[in-house]
């Protein structure tokens, strides 16, 4: 059986993990790494059993497809490279560094015939799988990842390293156009957000608050969501990889139940039947499984079967675009409530994500699978 020969660009942390999986793989031919950092590549190289390259465009035309883990400035620049021979490529999220990028990643996939696949890995986490299949017409979503600060993806802000992940699956689930933004976000240790909260609003009426911090006090990472509909909720923790749906009994569910006409005993006993008769927790069954394994695995079938992948191109557009409105509206934001005084994250802006302060959030357009 022929191998796939696949080469990844980026010797980091993520680098590291794909080339390690990649060279697991009996079906893939891990061809080379590469970095411009000779300590990282070299390492990698030996790590995996592969050739170390010093800059990626040595890889063009040795690989069948490549899996870009470079820090995001540098999505662009590598990826078009690839992508104008045709080479089939997953590029870690997000996308790109902004919208633009984005729209020019896409097209010139959709030019050049190139699948497309962005690294959203928490499509593939087992705890969302079990629980979107429970979700129908969502109606407020409910989302917080915090974490402390690890020095990675320094390139960018919270949004686009910690949130970016909420837009997406957000977007998996609600089937609607954005409507509106309102936003605000601290740079506490860098030129960009560390912190950051977003209300999102859609044409379909679904509300969502996404909040997001890479200087948590925390001694564990947090990684959670609800989502709510007319039947319930489903509460998923991506970290410990569990899910509950939780559904209103009859009486609730017809509002024939009130609280106040219990009796005081009633009362007394309330919290020990709030989650058992009134309010019914239902653990779901999930999968133990590597998302990122699977992920990779997408990757392979997908170019090896020329499909679509699990998340294309413009879906990773699509989320670029609704970070880049929420970034929009950090900046701003008016601290005191006038333009006349402190706006935006209190930080530096960068030109190409972060725009004027009197930006104001529009529908965001989304092109679907690309």
């Amino acid at each position: 059986m022929k191998r796939l020969r696949v080469a990844v660009v980026g010797a980091g942390h993520l680098g590291r993990i794909h080339a390690k999986l990649l060279g697991e793989m009996p079906d893939v031919e891990l061809v080379g790494i590469a970095d411009p950092v000779a300590g990282a590549r070299d390492k990698v190289a030996a790590d995996c059993g592969t050739t170390a390259f010093a800059d990626h465009r040595e890889l063009l035309g040795r690989a069948d497809a490549a899996v870009i883990a470079t820090p995001t400035r540098f999505h662009h620049g590598v990826a078009i490279d690839f992508l104008k021979i045709g080479t089939p490529l997953l590029i870690e999220k997000p996308l790109a560094a902004d919208l633009a990028q984005a729209d020019d990643l896409v097209h010139v996939a959709r030019q050049h015939g190139a699948l497309l696949q962005v690294g959203h890995i928490e499509r593939f986490n087992p705890a969302f799988l079990a629980a979107a299949a429970r979700v129908h017409r969502p109606r407020y979503v409910e989302a917080v990842r915090a974490s402390t600060y690890t020095g990675r993806s320094t390139d960018i802000g919270v949004v686009y390293d910690l949130m970016i992940h909420d837009i997406d699956l957000l977007l998996a689930l609600v089937d609607s156009p954005l409507a509106g933004v309102r936003a605000l976000g601290m740079a506490v240790l860098g030129r960009h957000e560390d912190v950051a909260q977003a209300r999102l609003e859609f044409t379909n009426g679904c509300v969502a608050n996404l909040s997001a911090s890479r200087v948590s006090y925390t001694t564990a990472p947090r990684r959670q969501m609800q989502v709510w509909s007319e039947q319930g909720f489903v509460a998923i923790d991506f970290g410990t990889r569990s899910a509950n749906a939780v559904r209103p009994c009859e009486a609730v569910r017809r509002r024939e139940f009130d609280y106040e006409t219990l009796s005081g005993d009633e009362k007394a006993g309330f919290k020990d039947r709030l989650f058992t008769e009134l309010l019914q927790v239902e653990p779901l069954e999930v999968e133990t499984r590597n998302a990122l394994v699977d992920e990779l695995r997408d990757f392979v079938d997908s170019v090896v079967a020329n499909r679509q992948p699990c998340v294309t191109g413009g879906q990773g557009r699509d989320a670029v675009a609704v970070a880049e409105a929420i970034l929009h509206s950090i900046q701003a934001h008016a601290w005191d409530n006038r333009h006349s005084g402190p706006v935006g994250p209190l930080a530096q802006p960068e030109p190409n994500i972060l725009r004027g302060p009197h930006w104001q959030p529009t529908a965001v357009p989304r092109t679907g699978a690309a």
